[in-house]
């Protein structure tokens, strides 16, 4: 853990507290697997690589144990959950429900400026596609197009959980073994999302979206020790 955050330097300037950008940063970290599953965090390093004093380092390491990407030890600090395929299968099973009910909202509120995001995102999924070796450009804009994609649904409590299945989800997904061949299928599927929107075809959508997740789920398992 030698990379340091320096959080301090941005705290004033943007007006968050030092707190709310190392759950921020630590979150992130969590989700791109840069600690190992099962691993005590030990408090004096985290001070050191975020940069950060210790009262809002707990305060950030309590939050990220109610939002499920730590577990608290009995009065004996934080370690990072283990992997585990039935609880992957859960998180998968959720965020089925819960997006699809999402899309098809979705679908029934969104407008003509909702179609522009949409495509913009796309566009922005589709191009950072095509740069190799940038995978957090990628990720994030994976990320923004499954946002924009629900984002009409009208319900910020349903937008809330998804997303925080989504980063349950991907902290085994990117843990996985790549799948070329499922990622090109899943690529297609953005668009082909897109395509269904426009037409508010809801309901091969949702087909669309539950294959898509399936699919994800089958990659994710390969994080999974007993499913390696």
């Amino acid at each position: 853990m030698s990379t340091s955050h320096p959080l301090a330097e941005t705290h004033s300037a943007s007006g968050i507290t030092a707190a709310s950008q190392v759950f921020n940063a630590l979150k992130q970290d969590l989700i791109r697997g840069r600690f190992t599953a099962g691993e005590k965090l030990a408090i004096s390093a985290l001070k050191s690589r975020y940069q950060v004093g210790l009262s809002p380092l707990r305060e950030a390491l309590n939050r990220l144990a109610a939002y499920g990407l730590l577990e608290q030890l009995n009065q004996r600090g934080f370690r990072v959950p283990t992997l585990d395929a039935s609880e992957l299968a859960d998180i998968a099973h959720l965020r089925t429900q819960l997006e699809c009910m999402a899309l098809v909202q979705a679908f029934q509120a969104g407008d003509a400026e909702w179609e522009s995001q949409l495509l913009a995102a796309q566009h922005r999924l589709r191009r950072a596609d095509q740069t190799p070796g940038e995978i957090e450009r990628w990720e994030q804009a994976h990320q923004h197009f499954h946002r924009t994609l629900l984002a009409p649904s009208g319900s910020p409590w349903l937008l809330r959980f998804i997303e925080q299945l989504h980063d349950q989800f991907d902290r085994y997904r990117r843990l996985a073994p790549s799948d070329p061949a499922t990622r090109e299928l899943l690529d297609q599927h953005h668009a082909e999302l897109v395509t269904l929107a426009l037409a508010r075809h809801a309901g091969e959508a949702r087909e669309l979206l539950e294959l898509h997740i399936h699919l994800s789920h089958q990659i994710a398992k390969g994080a999974c020790p007993s499913e390696a």
